[in-house]
């Protein structure tokens, strides 16, 4: 998880156990009850709507979009950079051996469409149908946790109903608002926090990743027609560097010694070593 995302939840957990200690004892806000009529009920509507492998893949992805870091635009480009240099000194197959070891997944499609030699615009058809098909996945994982989120208030107020129900019926009897009041407030409590501070923050945080994700792949698609393209490296660089902000940007590309020592090419024009 990142820092800042592992912050937020201290943060916020730290003032939600400061205000309920400050109006009055932490236990007048547990009621397991309530706790079961807003998860129970919220997990029974989420299986009525939605295939149990769906809500798997929706639950993977949350944990990697908390937990596995993205590569940013300037990695991405430099990435590029190198490899237009790579491949122009030594020729696109020599990519082959990155298309294994990069661990971006969508740079990988594409070098492997570089070293398979397809045309330019078969590459450009096939990595843009993998970004539309991308977008799709990632906004339907989206949308199954805004749909959760909105069980959760709902569910929230059928616990309030359930408990105010019973509270009717015995007024003037002490016991009977003792038990019930808590059962009606708590639930709603329980439903705006799992709501708010679990599913749309996680909805949120999915299409930031997403809108990144694609970002990136953007990048990549034009690095890699450029590459096929054998653009001039400086001209790629000027090109992706528009994708950049201009406080990311970096002036000089990367030197051609660091390049060969990188990629292990040897120098051709080097001369004969003397024979005595």
């Amino acid at each position: 998880m990142k820092y800042q995302h592992l912050l937020g939840l201290l943060l916020c957990a730290s003032v939600f156990f400061a205000g309920f200690l400050l109006k009055g004892h932490l236990g007048l806000y547990l009621n397991l009850a309530s706790l079961m009529i807003v998860v129970g009920g919220s997990a029974t509507a989420a299986l009525l709507c939605f295939r149990l492998e769906r809500l798997g893949i929706v639950a993977r992805v949350v944990r990697a979009s908390y937990r596995s870091r993205l590569k940013s635009e300037a990695e991405i480009v430099d990435i590029l950079i190198d490899l237009a240099i790579k491949s122009r000194m030594a020729g696109i197959l020599s990519l082959q051996k990155d298309e294994h070891e990069t661990s971006v997944l969508f740079l990988r499609r594409g070098l492997g469409c570089l070293v398979d030699n397809y045309e330019p615009q078969q590459i450009r058809d096939i990595l843009n149908t993998e970004m539309y098909f991308f977008k799709l996945r990632r906004e339907d994982s989206e949308r199954v946790l805004r749909t959760i989120a909105d069980f959760c208030p709902a569910f929230g107020i059928v616990g309030s109903v359930a408990g105010l129900i019973p509270l009717l019926g015995g007024i003037g009897e002490t016991g009977i608002i003792l038990r019930t009041v808590p059962l009606a407030l708590t639930s709603i409590l329980y439903g705006l926090i799992l709501a708010n501070f679990v599913f749309i923050p996680c909805a949120a945080n999915l299409r930031e990743r997403t809108n990144h994700e694609l970002l990136l792949q953007k990048i990549i698609l034009e690095g890699i027609i450029a590459i096929e393209g054998e653009v001039n490296p400086t001209v790629l660089k000027t090109k992706l560097l528009s994708f950049l902000t201009p406080s990311e940007r970096k002036a000089d590309l990367v030197p051609l010694a660091r390049i060969r020592e990188r990629f292990r090419i040897e120098d051709d024009n080097r001369p004969d070593p003397p024979l005595f």
